[in-house]
């Protein structure tokens, strides 16, 4: 009885230590006593202090409704400062950021080169729905803002990916035409996909880009990771030196797989993706891939979730990659060198949507997602 009295003592120390790791899904207070309203974002360490950016959603029940990209800072990664809107939308008519536009995933890079604070986005023009799926760019000189917004579109226009078989282009052209290719997941129309029928469809006018990350690898190339071609496939798309532009260097992957959601982290020169379904607002299981060059070819893998709600990434769905960097936050993260973090939407409040932060362990050599701290 004493050894069982103590077990269930070490399993409640242990779960309320989790439970106070900023990461459990629970109202996240600011310093203004109001739950992180930033979405969709990212995290990065510039000069000691850490910068979360986001989607700062609005409160009227609208799902699409965004204010624009939030910022909070942390010494410590768990109590954070409110600085407002970095980026806000515009006033202005006609601008593509026009109030009403839907900004999704902002992510910022520091590119060393210039000293500027280079922010990508997923954005969809006001009262065009998901149709427009473009990339968009904003720069300012001080991680506070505010960010100028300098442009958007889609991607690539005009030009082919790495090892794209550029003989088929007619033929998928043709495919196009064909009245059976209107319908979509029958095996005739997801081979066609696969070759790439809607990667031509969109090639003179880019494609498309939506949920999406960047990437910095160890070299301090920049990478815009997307889902494309109607979110049946990723694109990873390689920045110019500056950050501020696509170089032309891109490859499709897992084509007709329906991915999005992207993260990525690089361990060991093995690069690791973590990716959801598509399913709306609603969870669903995690995809993961592997490669040892960024352009691949891409290993699709198991779902790295384990444990309860593992069909359903938790509940949540991921956003970014954090890279672990003191000692203290590896004894916060239960020794894990990478941070997944997602997002638990509340379509019905999106402001109000919850934030779940879970260390990335391994397991024969492969990374896990779990909720228990044991692993």
């Amino acid at each position: 009885m004493k050894r069982l009295f103590s077990t269930l003592l070490l399993a409640l120390a242990v779960c309320l230590s989790y439970a106070q790791a900023p990461m459990n899904g629970g109202v996240w207070k600011d310093n203004t006593g109001k739950h992180i309203n930033a979405h969709g974002g990212s995290i990065f360490n510039y000069k000691g202090t850490y910068y979360w950016y986001g989607e700062s959603r609005s409160d009227n029940g609208k799902p699409y409704s965004s204010l624009g990209v939030s910022c909070f800072t942390s010494k410590d990664l768990k109590n954070w400062t409110n600085h407002g809107l970095v980026l806000k939308v515009s006033q202005e008519p006609g601008s593509d950021i026009e109030g009403g536009c839907i900004i999704e995933r902002p992510k910022v890079l520091f590119n060393k080169k210039t000293g500027k604070f280079v922010m990508w986005f997923h954005l969809e023009l006001k009262g065009q729905g998901y149709k427009a799926a473009r990339a968009a760019v904003a720069v300012s000189d001080k991680p506070f803002g505010p960010f100028k917004f300098l442009r958007s579109g889609r991607v690539n226009a005009g030009l082919y990916p790495i090892g794209f078989s550029k003989p088929d282009t007619t033929d998928l052209k043709h495919q196009l035409l064909f009245p059976e290719m209107k319908t979509w997941w029958t095996p005739k129309w997801k081979k066609q996909i696969e070759r790439g029928m809607f990667f031509m469809r969109d090639l003179q006018g880019g494609q498309m880009a939506r949920d999406m990350t960047v990437f910095v690898d160890d070299d301090g190339k920049a990478y815009h990771i997307f889902s494309s071609e109607d979110n049946l496939t990723l694109q990873i798309a390689q920045l110019t030196d500056d950050y501020l532009y696509h170089n032309g260097c891109f490859v499709r992957v897992a084509a007709g797989g329906q991915n999005e959601a992207p993260t990525i982290f690089k361990k060991d020169g093995t690069y690791w993706m973590i990716t959801s379904g598509c399913t709306g607002w609603a969870p669903n299981a995690a995809r993961m891939f592997k490669a040892k060059n960024i352009f691949g070819p891409w290993e699709e893998l198991p779902n790295p979730c384990r444990g309860e709600g593992a069909d359903k990434t938790f509940g949540a769905q991921g956003t970014y990659i954090y890279k672990v960097e003191t000692e203290a936050q590896k004894k916060m993260f239960h020794g894990a060198d990478f941070v997944f973090m997602a997002d638990m939407w509340n379509p019905s409040k999106l402001s109000d949507s919850r934030h779940l932060w879970i260390p990335i362990t391994f397991e024969n050599g492969q990374p896990i997602l779990s909720l228990s701290p044991s692993r």
